[in-house]
């Protein structure tokens, strides 16, 4: 039994020798002083311009994780109805409250516009600010503004009184 623990400690140790040779291989191969043009961004061959440092929108993550969700319950789902028969009724109602569960996010989803590529004018003028609105504003509160000065970071347009808070 002893000797059993033996090849495992064994294979550790080899294990833990390699991975540590390959760094310290790849230490003494690296290059010592690369030039500036091996230091730049490599986009196939075309000529960067402007900064790789980019802000993308929100919605390129929202539709991947939607993907993520749905791809997982594909996986869920192939292998349940493979044996749906030898597993009974029980199975075939959980799957059922299964679905449902994914279909209710799939709807708030799809309620929300969050599979929308773009923003409507309609789920854009949902985004107004009371205060906008009652003003009579057509614009969003991020565009509407006084006197032609930016509004605040917040979105909502100044106070007619600084010692007011706004809500």
């Amino acid at each position: 039994m002893i000797a059993d623990y033996g090849y495992v400690g064994l294979f550790l140790l080899f294990g833990i020798a390699f991975v540590a040779g390959a760094f310290v291989v790849s230490w003494f191969l690296r290059p010592r002083d690369p030039n500036p043009a091996k230091k730049s961004c490599y986009e196939c061959g075309e000529v960067v311009k402007g900064s790789s440092w980019i802000q993308f929108n929100v919605r390129y993550y929202l539709i991947a994780l939607i993907f993520v969700v749905f791809d997982v319950e594909v996986l869920f789902l192939v292998p349940w109805a493979v044996v749906l028969r030898e597993l009974g009724i029980v199975a075939f109602v959980e799957m059922i409250v299964f679905i449902a569960i994914l279909m209710a996010g799939l709807a708030y989803a799809w309620k929300k516009g969050a599979l929308e590529w773009q923003r409507s004018r309609r789920s854009r003028l949902r985004g107004l600010s009371r205060s906008s609105r009652a003003a009579g504003s057509s614009l969003p509160p991020a565009r509407a503004s006084l006197n032609g000065a930016r509004p605040p970071r917040s979105g909502r347009l100044p106070s007619a009184s600084p010692a007011a808070p706004s809500r």
